[in-house]
């Protein structure tokens, strides 16, 4: 049976910090998660990308889902070109899902840089999107392991967010 909550990492970094906040989440919500490392994608041409193999499992995996969180690296004061690669290849599948974010950054000034990604979700694919995300820096990490209480206590929170919502579905 489909995972009702589905993350999905989206940094192709080995030693990303997006991911830590992603697998604390899949663990937090007993959901599935997905490494997009392990998924590697074509670029979206428009065209016959969106028949590759890897585009088809993930495009099934988030249409079986009800709530989708991206973990996301912030590159440039916006989300990944990864996270964004996805979006644009599975489409569809993000029809009316509700939809969170965990963003590990290098410091405190991108803290709005999910906007574009969110307002493109809520518009293009009427997905609801959770007010509540996690915003983590370098900082609350240390040892490859999320020390901050606050970052930890933040994702908690996402998650009952989520499942909130959910059950009012």
């Amino acid at each position: 049976m489909p995972a009702e909550y589905l993350v999905i990492s989206a940094s192709l970094r080995p030693a990303s910090l997006s991911r830590l906040l992603g697998q604390f989440l899949a663990k937090e919500l007993d959901g599935d998660h997905i490494d997009l490392r392990e998924f590697p994608l074509p670029m979206c041409d428009g065209d016959v990308a969106y028949d590759d193999p890897n585009v088809e499992k993930l495009r099934g995996r988030i249409e079986a889902a009800r709530v989708v969180l991206l973990a996301v690296p912030i590159y440039n004061y916006d989300a990944n070109a990864a996270v964004k690669n996805l979006v644009e290849l599975t489409g569809g599948a993000w029809e009316d899902k509700i939809v969170g974010f965990a963003c590990a950054a290098g410091g405190q000034s991108s803290y709005m840089s999910m906007i574009g990604l969110a307002n493109s979700l809520m518009l293009d694919f009427r997905c609801i999107i959770l007010p509540r995300f996690v915003y983590a820096t370098g900082a609350d990490f240390d040892d490859g392991k999320i020390t901050s209480p606050e970052i930890k206590k933040r994702l908690e929170q996402l998650a009952g967010s989520a499942r909130r919502l959910r059950s009012d579905k």
